[in-house]
């Protein structure tokens, strides 16, 4: 058998249920968990080093497939240990080729990954880092349902593996798939959650999925996106060297506070003082603003005129992204005459201001869909709010 057919050969599922998964963990993880098998510590380091090679630049999912690594060794792992994903619960397609997958991370534990094609380099995957969110954006369906917990930097790394899984990313030796024929080259953490409420986890999750010998996608191909915890700003860049989004949608304090109500804790001062400190700032490295257009709230002429005052300074783009409804949601999304007048004053202004085409809005998956069944709805009775 060859790498390929290795690759996704599966093993016995109730075996791996069982067993706790190698699969998501860090280099240091990897290392003790060989220690606890019994591996030496000496060499458990370069054991690690191969194990870290099959699981996250060849997404094998079965220890077998390891040909270079001890059989002995092979036959322990697979004793004591699975390379399994967590659990789809469902995958749906939307008809624009967006992908959103619900994993089930443990009882009662889901979060939502989604795959945007044609964003990005190639294509983006929107990674949540929590489940639920504690922030309550009221334009933000995600914001409805309160937070679960944080997710481990395994559970962030794992998404990534899901969607490579998916989208038959992984390089085999008939299609070493070098970066030219990558369609996933972005990462975005702009799923579920809060990111820099769980720095930690983001920033171990950053370092394995843009290891050059694993995943290997760049720093600089990694977006992190923050409602504003500006105490947190700095730091993140420092520790990622991550791009930096901020989800804005207001030019004062007053609606700010109504849209994003962690705003009361961090104004727009704070905010604009912490984004101006993130590190390495230019023009190759932008802040991405996020503005969703809502009609009649923020989308004024005026208010374009008081965001180019705003961002005086900053190397910067916009997304707008029309505002995308929601069972229950009592906004709209601004006309399309008014997005686009809105969009000629930031051009002329000299920023790049891409308005986002809604993807997968069929499928719940844009831009503020995303929820999880932690808090179940039958379809049928989403269908029936929706009517």
């Amino acid at each position: 058998m060859g790498i390929a057919a290795l690759q996704h050969h599966a093993h016995n599922p109730r075996v791996s249920a069982a067993l706790p998964s190698l699969a998501g963990l860090s280099k240091t993880e990897l290392a003790e968990k060989l220690v606890a098998v019994g591996v030496e510590l000496k060499k458990a380091r370069m054991r690690a080093e191969q194990l870290w090679r099959w699981i996250y630049h060849y997404g094998v999912t079965n220890f077998a497939a390891m040909t270079n690594v001890a059989k002995e060794l092979r036959a322990t792992l697979a004793q004591h240990y699975t390379l399994a994903r967590p659990e789809i619960v469902t995958q749906q397609i939307s008809t624009d080729g967006t992908r959103k997958w619900l994993i089930r991370l443990g009882p009662g534990v889901e979060a939502e990954a989604v795959f945007i094609p044609g964003v990005g380099r190639a294509g983006a995957l929107c990674v949540s880092s929590q489940v639920g969110c504690t922030l309550n954006c009221t334009f933000c369906h995600t914001g409805t349902q309160k937070l679960v917990r944080n997710l481990t930097a395994a559970e962030i790394v794992t998404q990534v593996m899901i969607a490579r899984d998916a989208l038959a990313e992984w390089p085999t030796q008939e299609r070493p798939l070098n970066d030219g024929d990558r369609q996933l080259t972005n990462i975005v953490f702009m799923g579920m959650g809060e990111p820099l409420y769980n720095l930690d986890n983001v920033d171990t999750a950053i370092a394995v999925i843009s290891d050059g010998d694993g995943i290997s996608i760049g720093r600089r191909r990694i977006t992190v996106s923050t409602a504003g915890v500006a105490p947190r700003i700095q730091e993140l860049g420092e520790r990622t060297g991550a791009m930096l989004a901020i989800s804005l949608h207001a030019t004062n304090d007053e609606l700010r506070n109504q849209l994003v109500p962690l705003n009361k804790k961090y104004n727009l001062e704070d905010l604009f003082a912490a984004i101006r400190s993130y590190p390495s700032l230019n023009n190759a490295k932008r802040v991405t603003f996020e503005y969703v257009m809502l009609k009649g709230v923020n989308d004024s002429l005026p208010e374009a005129k008081a965001l180019v005052k705003l961002l005086a300074g900053i190397p910067a783009k916009i997304n707008l992204i029309p505002f995308n409804p929601w069972p229950g949601t009592n906004y709209e999304c601004s006309d399309w005459d008014t997005i686009e007048k809105f969009a000629e004053v930031l051009n002329r202004a000299g920023y790049s201001s891409p308005i986002r085409t809604p993807r997968g809005r069929d499928i719940l998956a844009a831009c503020g869909q995303l929820r999880s069944e932690s808090v179940k709805v039958r379809a049928s009775e989403r269908a029936k709010a929706a009517t």
